[in-house]
């Protein structure tokens, strides 16, 4: 008989076949050519598979992320005997698949319920079970779950240990604490930043959590990431605070690195009708975000299309956006 993290694995294998047999995801959301990773192959003995997840970690913190890598290391950890392991690694796979907008939330909780209809290992159901807290947004019980799990674990940005280390941090926010008033925790987070790297979901807790120019930086990471993902809306919110928006003004922010996406590809296809995205981030008040789309405008109008296109949208606009684009207008 299977034992519920191998059933896991099955399962999640065959939805990453469906989500992403011909492409993955560029950071801007844009669909790519797949690209496979070099990994290990599986060994049956102990060493050797510590060895390997040491190396699929260094692969994590070098910024890189391959799709199947969790569930390679999520085989590698069952093959040793570190079963919660195994189910916080195949969890991670998810995790990413949905913080990228590939995957519902409703698909990601079937797939983790349907392991607790499999007997199995005790500490596997304990396991999925902290998992389910931790998805639910339940952080009391989420902690106290995960806590006996992974709070030893030796890697110090081990995944479970990261949702511990977000389960801190959501307390801290319910307890009106917006940084935590333990330094060892926020210090802990930011320090595991380098694997986690390609997660939107390190960048959106570490926005929520931290202030300033900080939260910011985290926010745009994970608007970047996954600009259509389930966490970008509330991250451009979260910028617009930042800049002294109110909040509603959030939704018509892009962060620099969109504005030039939106920009080259308009160039690139010849097609100023493109750049019509960024006409609501103009018409905002003075913000960074809006300031720095209108210098990039301005660079256009010696194209002859793209002057026309100005002053066309200026003609028809109204208040500070027909104000903006008469000054992106004078070139």
């Amino acid at each position: 008989m299977k034992t519920k993290i191998t059933f896991l694995i099955s399962f999640l294998s065959i939805l990453m076949v469906l989500l992403f047999a011909a492409c993955s995801v560029s950071p801007l959301g844009e669909k790519t050519p797949s690209v496979t990773g070099q990994i290990a192959p599986i060994s049956s003995d102990v060493p050797s598979l510590l060895r390997t997840l040491d190396e699929l970690a260094e692969i994590e913190r070098s910024g890189s992320w391959f799709q199947g890598m969790a569930l390679t290391e999520s085989s590698i950890r069952e093959n040793a005997g570190d079963y919660s392991g195994a189910v916080a690694a195949a969890y991670k796979e998810l995790s990413w698949a949905y913080g990228m907008g590939l995957l519902e939330k409703a698909d990601l909780e079937k797939g983790i319920n349907n392991v607790l209809n499999i007997d199995g290992e005790e500490i596997v159901i304990a396991a999925v079970n902290a998992i389910l807290a931790f998805h639910n947004a339940q952080w009391e019980k989420a902690a106290a779950s995960l806590e006996p799990l992974f709070y030893d674990a030796e890697e110090p940005d081990f995944f479970g240990k990261w949702m511990l280390l977000v389960c801190y941090l959501e307390l801290s926010i319910q307890n009106k604490n917006k940084i935590a008033e333990d330094r060892r925790i926020s210090a802990a987070y930011k320090s595991i930043r380098a694997r986690y790297a390609q997660f939107p979901e390190y960048w959106y807790r570490g926005a929520r959590a931290f202030d300033g120019a900080i939260g910011a930086d985290f926010a745009e990471n994970c608007i970047n990431l996954s600009v259509q993902g389930p966490f970008a809306e509330e991250c451009r919110k979260i910028l617009a605070s930042f800049t002294g928006l109110k909040t509603e003004d959030g939704l018509s922010i892009k962060t620099k690195r969109e504005i030039e996406a939106i920009i080259s590809q308009s160039v690139n296809s010849g097609n100023p009708q493109m750049l019509d995205s960024l006409l609501p981030l103009i018409s905002l008040p003075d913000n960074p975000y809006t300031v720095y789309a209108v210098g990039a405008l301005r660079a256009l109008t010696s194209i002859p299309r793209y002057r026309d296109y100005f002053n066309g949208q200026a003609a028809s606009a109204k208040g500070r956006l027909a104000e903006r684009l008469i000054y992106i207008c004078r070139g």
